[in-house]
């Protein structure tokens, strides 16, 4: 008796766990990847380990003190910096040698001089007219900021002013000159030769507009450097062209008589000073941040914004700033702005001229700059790669 056995087959595919996956299976697979996406379940797509950001490889070690400590400290300079210069300007200020007529005999001039060097010694520097409408036109050309004009009798005496030129300067006028009416007798009247517009009535409206387009001409400047990096020069330079443009039209309109009336002068003219303050700024802006490295923003805020507000002669004239501030007003884009809108609106165009060629100035020499280093650091980089590929193979 034969035994017969029937032999058992069993699928390959169900017990070697190492069989290759089928045609059909691989062209699955295949699909799946499409895109360059995994052929992930669902709940392994949405896992946290999985998603891929910034977050789920937080800086270490150093790294982190460094993001830490850059913000912290910058925020905390470009603060004290900001408090410190201000004060320094504005906390006590008094005039030096502050430009101002006098109008009388030679012996009345002599006795308010020595009176001035007495009770005000270094604050007031006189030039000596020969008449009220000479005094006058000094004062409406800002050659002077005010006149002490005296009768022959020493009975009356006048003081002309420029109201424009803000409360601080009529204050001290009045302050000095009133004191020396009272030590001489003298009954004073005061004459406001040049007011400031009608919707200017504190003689600041042209600061806070001047602050206003230099304060976004630093942030385009700064805000254009960190999104342009990958931008061709020219890119940038266009977008320059149309933030100074528009924001200069749009401020000269805002400020003018179409707006709050504090820029009384000629729209074109206003216009053309502060589309040059615009650019001036965004210039200088980008030249600090190209040159200056981690520092770049710094300096930027440091010498457009802070020491070019500062010195600006918006709140006060120059001749009120400490000795080591003053010369910045007519070096800095802010201060040579603000004076060209003050002589065009007031004062027949003094320091006009002078502002717009010093303004593109400015322009001119910050992106010659910027553009002179970009075209050096190409040719570093364009060299650097071609050394590279010239190395023999390792």
């Amino acid at each position: 008796m034969s035994n017969s056995s029937t032999p058992r087959t069993t699928s390959s595919a169900t017990s070697d766990p190492e069989t290759k996956p089928t045609s059909s299976q691989k062209g699955q697979e295949s699909m799946s990847h499409i895109g360059g996406e995994p052929n992930h379940s669902a709940d392994h797509r949405e896992s946290p380990h999985h998603v891929e950001d910034d977050y789920s490889r937080p800086p270490r070690g150093s790294a982190t003190a460094k993001l830490v400590t850059i913000p912290t400290l910058t925020g905390l300079v470009i603060g004290i910096l900001f408090v410190t210069v201000f004060l320094a300007a504005f906390h006590a200020p008094e005039p030096h040698n502050l430009p101002v007529g006098i109008v009388g005999a030679a012996q009345q001039v002599k006795a308010v001089e020595q009176a001035l060097d007495q009770n005000a010694p270094g604050q007031i520097e006189f030039t000596t007219y020969d008449s009220a409408a000479e005094a006058r036109n000094a004062i409406e050309h800002r050659t002077t900021f005010g006149a002490y004009v005296m009768a022959e009798d020493g009975r009356t005496a006048q003081l002309l002013y420029a109201g424009a030129n803000g409360p601080s300067v009529t204050g001290t006028l009045e302050g000095i000159f009133g004191g020396i009416a009272q030590h001489s007798h003298a009954t004073l009247t005061t004459r406001d030769v040049v007011p400031a517009s009608s919707g200017d009535t504190r003689g600041l409206g042209i600061f806070y507009a001047g602050f206003g387009i230099v304060l976004g001409a630093f942030l385009f400047g700064l805000i254009s450097t960190q999104m342009g990096r990958a931008l061709q020069l020219r890119w940038r330079l266009l977008s320059l062209a149309m933030f100074s443009v528009v924001g200069g039209a749009a401020v000269a309109l805002i400020g003018g008589s179409t707006g709050f009336n504090v820029l009384p002068g000629n729209l074109a003219a206003n216009m053309s000073v502060i589309v040059l303050l615009a650019a001036a700024v965004s210039a200088g802006t980008l030249l600090f941040l190209r040159i200056g490295g981690p520092a770049g923003t710094l300096l930027a805020s440091l010498v457009m914004l802070i020491l070019g507000n500062a010195t600006s002669g918006g709140v006060m004239p120059a001749a009120y700033l400490p000795d080591w501030l003053r010369p910045l007003a007519d070096i800095l884009p802010a201060g040579l702005g603000l004076r060209a809108l003050f002589g065009e609106s007031y004062f027949n165009n003094d320091g006009f001229v002078s502002g717009l060629i010093l303004l593109a100035v400015w322009v001119v020499a910050s992106l010659g700059i910027v553009s002179a280093v970009d075209f050096l650091s190409d040719r570093r980089k364009a060299r650097a790669l071609r050394s590279a590929s010239l190395a023999p193979a390792a």
